[in-house]
């Protein structure tokens, strides 16, 4: 079984990294938009009435596709009142508590996304602009992140449990 379990953490984990260099490279395409909406609307004078929301899409691919490898990588903002002065097992307990709290607000935060995709799906829900794009390829990607962000979840579970089990350094 423990096995299986560490099976499972490395392929999440790599999943992960994946997903999120792929993220990192979203950042020079939302500056090509950005940069190309500067050069028409200032430049040639023809403004692109698409390309801002472009822009929005792709940071919100970038935050969301973003998300499952700053867990992995603990690159996370955390309050830091006494955490630096537990020792390994505590700050794995710790971790254990929040990530359980995080499992249960990814969980209710997936309901609502996929609420919101099948509602899109079935009107065909469009984004109410001059570009009128389409919000499903947005609100897929936004589950499917939240579904890596989930597992990525319970990948630290079972390295905090991992930790917690461990025999103690002498």
């Amino acid at each position: 079984m423990q096995r299986w379990l560490n099976g499972y953490v490395t392929v999440i984990d790599r999943l992960s990294g994946a997903v999120g260099i792929a993220a990192m490279y979203l950042i020079f395409a939302m500056i090509g938009i950005l940069l190309l909406d500067a050069i028409t609307r200032n430049v040639i004078d023809i403004p692109l009435s698409w390309c801002i929301e472009a822009a929005q899409f792709t940071l919100a691919a970038y935050y969301f596709t973003g998300g499952p490898m700053t867990l992995r990588d603990d690159d996370h903002a955390r309050m830091d009142l006494f955490y630096e002065r537990l020792s390994v097992r505590g700050k794995a307990w710790l971790d254990l508590v929040t990530s359980s709290c995080l499992i249960f607000y990814l969980a209710v935060l997936l309901i609502g996304a996929i609420s919101s995709t099948e509602y899109a799906i079935s009107t065909g829900e469009r984004r109410f602009s001059m570009w009128n794009p389409s919000m499903i390829p947005i609100k897929v990607l936004m589950c499917c992140c939240i579904v890596l962000m989930l597992l990525q979840s319970l990948a630290l579970v079972i390295k905090n449990i991992n930790t917690i089990r461990e025999p103690a350094a002498e």
